[in-house]
C-alpha cells in the first residue's frame, strides 16, 4: 500500500516509520514533487490534519495521512493548542516557543500539560478516517536534553521516570508519546485494512 505521509519534518518521518506495518510503503511529500507549504487554517487539530491530508489527496491524487498536534496547558486556558508549532511567530522556531511558553509560567505553580496528536487518513473522496492520542505530563522549569523536537526539552510525561522527551532515545519516547499513541491506532487499522 502506498502511502504519503504529509510533512517534511525529518523527525516525524523517523519517529513514524517503525510505527506503520510492512506493507506501508511510506512517501513523503518531496516523492510526491510537493514543495508547497500546505494549508492549515482551521481551529482545531482534528481540523488542520484533515485540510492537509485533504489537499494531498485532491492536488496529488494519493492517499494520504497528515498529524497536527499540539501542547495543551491548562493554567494558560488551553494554550498553545493549535497554536503550539507558531506559538512565538510564524517563524516556528522551537526555540522561541519554548521561550515564549516558559515566560508565560514563570509565575504560575500550576504546569500541568497535556500533548495531543490527531491524525486524519484520506484514502478517497468519501473515505476519512481520524485517529488520536495524547500523553499527560508536566512543563519543566527549563529545557532539558538535546534530543527529539519541538516542545520536548520540556515536556515531562507523568507515565514516565521524570525525563523530558528531550532526555530520551526515539524508542522511549515512542513507547509514551502522544504521536505514537495516534500511529498505533492508524497502524491498527491499516492492518485490519490492507
Amino acid at each position: 500500500m502506498r502511502l504519503c505521509f504529509a510533512s517534511n519534518n525529518a523527525h516525524k518521518l523517523a519517529e513514524i516509520r517503525p510505527l506503520l506495518p510492512p506493507q506501508v510503503q511510506l512517501l513523503t511529500l518531496a516523492d510526491l514533487g510537493c514543495h508547497e507549504e500546505l494549508p492549515e487554517t482551521q481551529e482545531t487539530l482534528a481540523g488542520n490534519a484533515r485540510q492537509k491530508a485533504q489537499y494531498v489527496w485532491d492536488y496529488y491524487g494519493v492517499a494520504c495521512f497528515a498529524d497536527d498536534t499540539g501542547l495543551e496547558v491548562p493554567a494558560l486556558g488551553g494554550a498553545p493548542g493549535v497554536y503550539s508549532a507558531r506559538y512565538a511567530g510564524p517563524q516556528r522556531s522551537a526555540a522561541d516557543n519554548m521561550a515564549k511558553l516558559l515566560r508565560e509560567l514563570a509565575t504560575e505553580p500550576h504546569r500541568a500539560a497535556c500533548f495531543r496528536t490527531v491524525i486524519a487518513l484520506v484514502l478517497g473522496a468519501d473515505d476519512v478516517h481520524e485517529f488520536s492520542g495524547e500523553v499527560r505530563g508536566s512543563i519543566a522549569a527549563a529545557p532539558i536534553g538535546r534530543g527529539n523536537f519541538g516542545y520536548d526539552p520540556l515536556f515531562i510525561p507523568s507515565e514516565g521516570d521524570g525525563r523530558t522527551f528531550a532526555e530520551m532515545s526515539l524508542d522511549e519516547k515512542n513507547l509514551l508519546s502522544h504521536r505514537a499513541r495516534a500511529v498505533a491506532a492508524l497502524a491498527a487499522f491499516l492492518r485490519a485494512n490492507p
